[in-house]
């Protein structure tokens, strides 16, 4: 049977959870991704998962947050004056925001809450501090030229 190699791009299915068994995405929501081995697309460890895989397996991959997100980090949470953002929209809770980071790289911040006079944002990826389980499939294998 065939297995993916690196310059490979392969289409799979999957579904994201937290520790909890919370899922937190999957691709019955966004459909079957296509992902070129050894470009950095996704986790190492799934890509190490995939180059033994064949067409129709399946695998758990548990990501530490360590190796997936990330710790939170409680200096990535920041007061906005409201004077800093846009009249419209009106902030909300849950909101995501575009910013740039002190050295002008593009970042999203999160709406934690909001106050008459500034709003609490949150520089953390979402899903930064959470252990993570990928169950995938290998659907295809498309092999490099």
């Amino acid at each position: 049977m065939t297995t993916p190699s690196s310059g490979d791009t392969v289409t799979i299915d999957y579904v994201l959870k937290r520790t909890d068994g919370q899922e937190v995405g999957n691709t019955a929501q966004v459909g079957p991704q296509d992902i070129t081995l050894g470009n950095g697309q996704i986790f190492p460890q799934i890509e190490e998962a995939l180059t033994g895989m064949s067409v129709g397996d399946e695998q758990s991959i548990a990501i530490p947050c360590d190796k997936a997100f990330g710790p939170r980090n409680e200096q990535m949470i920041i007061d906005i004056p409201r004077a800093n953002l846009p009249p419209e929209p009106a902030p909300q809770p849950g909101m995501a925001l575009q910013a740039q980071s002190p050295d002008g790289q593009p970042m999203t911040l999160y709406v934690l809450e909001v106050g008459e006079e500034s709003i609490k944002a949150d520089g953390n990826h979402p899903l930064a501090g959470e252990d993570l389980t990928f169950d995938i499939t290998l659907r295809d294998i498309k092999q490099a030229a």
